[in-house]
């Protein structure tokens, strides 16, 4: 799905030397699955899902009878006011760093292609990111991540031209309800295709008032008039992302959250412009997160490109793929690798 920025492409050729125009025949071919993958969640989203947004109504049941004498001591005697409890983190707490470190996977259920969450039992994923995320800790406290695909960019238009695809609140309350009961976060990651980003984020925000859930954006698939995904790659500016996270941070306060993950994910230096205008809003924390593809050290130079420039108070992370980095004899790096980078990550992604 990536390339490295260094015009090492893994899969296909056409991509420039600096990997900013064309794009690889592997991402080509991921655009392709994107294109049915709305579809392929459709069908599998009913499973676990429930049927509408809460519980079933008890029907109306009588009035309780009560005597004057009772009547008149619970007048004298009102019950003390409950306190309330300000939201936190499904791990407790109301600030995301340094406290902790995220680590998950991405995908969409029935759509093997597109990330390692869209395989096998849901359950399952959760407790294997449990497992891989115990060596990440390092003296945080580990949050799984599930960072769903919300909006995924098709290469046909579609009715309203956007070349996107939102998939069913019934996938997203699944993935939810999965959240909640692991104590994870969920990430509602957005393609917007030919959409206004920050439209795709606001469609979102039923699910973004509640604590345990934040937004991810794939700039790469944000495209311009004329820009079909999977051929180029798309970009997004210091400037969008400083309205997206001001967003979240109006919800945030609005709603009194915890701090609320905000995480861009970038391939190449192309496809964030002027970064240096994106502006962190208080009760944000906003992580660029670097998707380079290939070998260990392949992917430590594109780290080392996207983040020596890197504005102020961002953190960062950092993505592993499970078949790409391996292909044509190449590995994984370690979590031993992975915390070696500098500034070392506070999101570690599988894909």
């Amino acid at each position: 799905m990536r390339t490295d920025g260094h015009g090492d492409s893994h899969g296909g050729s056409g991509s420039h030397s600096d990997g900013t125009d064309a794009v690889p025949g592997s991402v080509r071919r991921r655009a392709f699955f994107a294109a049915g993958a709305a579809g392929a969640a459709t069908l599998a989203a009913g499973c676990g899902a429930s049927g509408a947004e809460g519980g079933g109504a008890a029907g109306p049941q009588p009035a309780a009878r009560t005597s004057p004498a009772s009547s008149a001591r619970a007048s004298r005697s009102p019950s003390p006011r409950a306190t309330r409890r300000r939201p936190e983190l499904p791990r407790g707490g109301r600030r995301l760093f340094p406290e902790h470190r995220l680590v998950g996977f991405c995908g969409l259920p029935g759509a093997a292609a597109l990330g390692r969450l869209g395989t096998g039992d849901l359950d399952d994923r959760i407790a294997e990111i449990e497992r891989r995320g115990r060596a990440y800790a390092d003296g945080r406290t580990v949050l799984p991540v599930l960072e769903l695909l919300a909006a995924v960019a098709n290469s046909g238009a579609g009715s309203d031209g956007t070349y996107r695809t939102r998939v069913p609140d019934r996938t997203i309350r699944t993935f939810h309800e999965a959240a909640r009961a692991h104590k994870a976060l969920l990430l509602l990651n957005v393609q917007p295709g030919r959409a206004a980003a920050l439209d795709e984020v606001k469609a979102l925000e039923k699910w973004l008032v509640h604590p345990d859930v934040g937004i991810a954006l794939d700039p790469e698939w944000e495209m311009s008039a004329g820009q079909v995904p999977g051929d180029s790659y798309g970009h997004t500016s210091g400037a969008e992302l400083t309205r997206i996270a001001a967003y979240l941070a109006s919800l945030v306060d609005a709603h009194d959250l915890p701090e609320k993950a905000f995480v861009y994910h970038q391939v190449a230096a192309s496809v964030v412009r002027d970064e240096h205008r994106l502006k962190v809003p208080q009760g944000v924390a906003v992580v660029k997160s670097a998707d380079g593809i290939g070998s260990p050290r392949l992917k430590r130079d594109t780290w080392k490109q996207l983040v020596d420039a890197m504005p102020p108070h961002l953190h960062t992370g950092f993505k592993l793929f499970f078949k790409e980095d391996t292909e044509g004899g190449g590995r994984l790096m370690t979590p031993d690798e992975v915390l070696a980078l500098t500034p070392r990550p506070s999101y570690v992604m599988y894909e």
